[in-house]
């Protein structure tokens, strides 16, 4: 007898042996205890999630003996036949394959007959979006008023493809992605059948490789038997999927709480060693900080996470060691190095950069912060003395703060000393990264945001600061009401004069610049005196 592999020797028999779509199956069974099915349906959803399952289970019901039933018997001569794929009343169709309309044309003429043995034809479409315009212009019609005995199941996994005139004449269900621990329960139900052995660790490595799609989970668990000797371990599933094991996810943010770059780097070393795929383990860490920040909010709540309560657990006491700063932090580094490897042939590099931003003492910058100055210092009576230039009589000695008199290369001193005619670009830019370094005592994400970008340009008391053509999350986020108040109160604080910002990009930047030295508009400025003010 041939071998009959575990995604259709486990494949749903009945409504209820349909995993991770119960909102599904109880409308389905709802339907035809009332009598109420509609004439066709949309079957919307990932692929491997149970949509050609269901359909056929959905026929059985139909054109069972017992029938219509919402639960078929599965032994009758037509339930038998519809699990063979031999029935001759229920038709499944590859959209992909009968995609035109000379097809469409000959299904529509056969729809006319009645079935040859039971209550109702039904015509299964699989990947219905396959199908052409006119094709689909073709089966409007007969959809929109198919004979009393004629049933259409249509499935797809990209029904923004699928026409609204088409969706319009059918009742769509949507499928959903199955969790990680419903398809575990289901694979320990085939192991414990198969009498398998077949460690834990194994099965949620399969889950979670599987992206929610059940019929891949166990494929794979099928393969895996094929490859192991004897017991399947942990290192098995590993090895022959590429994956990124769920220690070394911990291992390295371990390393990042702890500052160490070092560690971070010869440990991302030996994962590269093993031959694990770089983009897995970039796109595995985004997906563990978002864990941390789910334990962080949740409490290891297992639901959201969708993994075993062990490891929410141990999400749970990791998450403890960082502020939810932090985490957010990290994702924007994360990101970055995304869009780093799309013009990099190296995917080794971004990553190495991001390990080395991330365990910085703070995310901002590999700048060692300065030392503090005193918070407040006492303001003078007399007019500062930080500007002698300004005035054309000599200032008394005794109207000049003493420290500005002993320290007059203080540059703190002197720019905290500074009116709002007196700040310059120059002295901006010599304050800038200390700015930074006040905010990230603050906000730890402005601070790393605005580390990207760099005071180019002072009109008046705006000052623009510029940003990379690709850091356009950063400007959206610092314009931001919020932390747009939290930078120029710091500026304020820096400077003691009131300075607003403008945030824009290199280019437009540069547009800018043109725009000013157009000819016109220098001609104009000059006429009317004008000066340039941010619009709105």
């Amino acid at each position: 007898m041939s071998y009959t592999v575990f995604a259709l020797k486990w494949r749903p028999k009945n409504f209820d042996e349909i995993v991770g779509q119960d909102h599904i199956t109880t409308q389905l069974k709802s339907a035809i205890e009332k009598d109420r099915l509609a004439h066709a349906y949309l079957f919307a959803g990932p692929r491997g999630v149970g949509k050609t399952s269901t359909a056929r289970i959905l026929a059985k019901a139909l054109n069972c003996r017992q029938g219509p039933t919402a639960h078929p018997c599965g032994e009758c001569p037509s339930c038998v036949e519809i699990a063979k794929g031999s029935a001759l009343d229920v038709l499944e169709i590859d959209g992909a394959s009968n995609r035109g309309i000379d097809e469409i044309r000959t299904l529509r003429e056969n729809v006319k007959f009645a079935p040859a043995q039971g209550r109702f034809k039904v015509y299964i479409i699989d990947e219905v979006h396959q199908i052409t315009t006119d094709g689909f212009n073709a089966l409007l019609k007969t959809l929109e008023e198919p004979p009393e005995f004629v049933k259409f199941i249509f499935a797809t996994t990209h029904a923004h493809k699928v026409p609204p005139t088409i969706l319009s004449r059918c009742q769509r269900l949507d499928f959903r992605r199955i969790s990680v621990m419903e398809i575990i329960g289901q694979l320990e139900k085939i192991v414990a059948a198969e009498k398998l052995k077949v460690d834990r660790d194994v099965l949620v490595a399969i889950a979670r490789s599987s992206d929610g799609a059940l019929r891949d989970a166990e494929s794979v668990l099928d393969q895996l038997i094929a490859f192991a000797k004897d017991r399947v371990s942990h290192d098995d599933v590993i090895s022959m999927l590429g994956l990124v094991e769920q220690a070394a996810l911990f291992a390295l943010t371990d390393r990042i709480i702890a500052h160490d770059a070092k560690g971070a780097l010869e440990l991302l070393n030996e994962i590269i060693n093993q031959g694990k795929d770089m983009a897995v383990l970039l796109s595995n860490l985004i997906e563990h900080f978002r864990n941390l920040m789910v334990a962080k909010v949740a409490k290891a709540d297992s639901e959201l996470i969708d993994l075993p309560q062990n490891i929410c657990e141990k999400l749970m006491e990791q998450a403890g060691a960082l502020s939810m700063e932090q985490i957010f932090s990290a994702f924007t580094v994360l990101m970055q190095a995304q869009d780093m490897t799309k013009r990099l042939d190296s995917m080794r590099i971004p990553l190495e950069i991001s390990l080395v931003r991330l365990c910085q003492p703070t995310s901002t910058p590999v700048r060692q912060p300065g030392p503090v100055q005193p918070a407040a210092q006492p303001r003078p009576a007399a007019p500062p003395s930080s500007r002698p230039a300004v005035y054309h009589k000599p200032v008394p000695p005794s109207a000049a703060p003493s420290t500005v008199r002993e320290k007059p290369q203080e540059p703190r001193a002197s720019a905290g000393m500074m009116t709002m005619d007196a700040v310059s670009l120059e002295a901006v830019k010599e304050g800038w990264q200390r700015m930074i370094e006040d905010v990230s005592r603050i906000k730890i994400s402005v601070a790393s945001y605005l580390n990207e970008g760099a005071p180019c340009g002072l009109n008046g008391n705006e000052l623009t600061v510029v940003f990379p053509r690709n850091c356009s999350l950063h400007k959206e986020t610092l314009e931001e009401k919020i932390n747009r108040n939290l930078i120029e109160k710091k500026l304020s604080e820096l400077f003691h004069t009131g300075l607003k910002l403008n945030f824009v990009l290199s280019q437009e930047e540069k547009q800018q610049e043109d725009a000013l030295q157009h000819p016109i508009v220098q001609s104009a400025m000059d006429m009317f005196n004008a000066r340039v003010i941010k619009e709105g």
